[in-house]
């Protein structure tokens, strides 16, 4: 089992409306590509020195060749839906190997 781990910094102007499309629409997208079984949304707890708000979001695959085929089937146009809020939030992106869960 494979984590993609998203961590998004979003700016506080826009901190809401990000929130509910994330909710309302980007994870729902995802989740339909059927290349995820699940998504886990998170806040960091943390504060920022550069300011923001923080989130991490989750998205499980059942395979490596899974979220490859995220990358290569679907990951430049979900992507681009995020245009309404460029520079306005610091996205990066992290690949977990699930080694075990108890």
């Amino acid at each position: 089992m494979i984590i993609y781990n998203v961590t998004i910094n979003v700016q506080e102007d826009i901190h809401d409306k990000w929130v509910k499309w994330m909710k309302e629409e980007h994870i729902p997208d995802m989740l339909d590509t059927k290349k995820f079984t699940r998504a886990l949304m998170t806040k960091v707890m943390v504060k920022e020195p550069m300011g923001g708000i923080t989130y991490s979001v989750q998205y499980t695959a059942e395979s490596k060749e899974m979220l490859e085929r995220y990358y290569s089937e679907d990951a430049d146009d979900l992507r681009a839906r995020s245009k309404p809020f460029e520079g306005k939030f610091v996205a990066f992106r992290t690949e977990l190997e699930v080694i075990s869960e108890q």
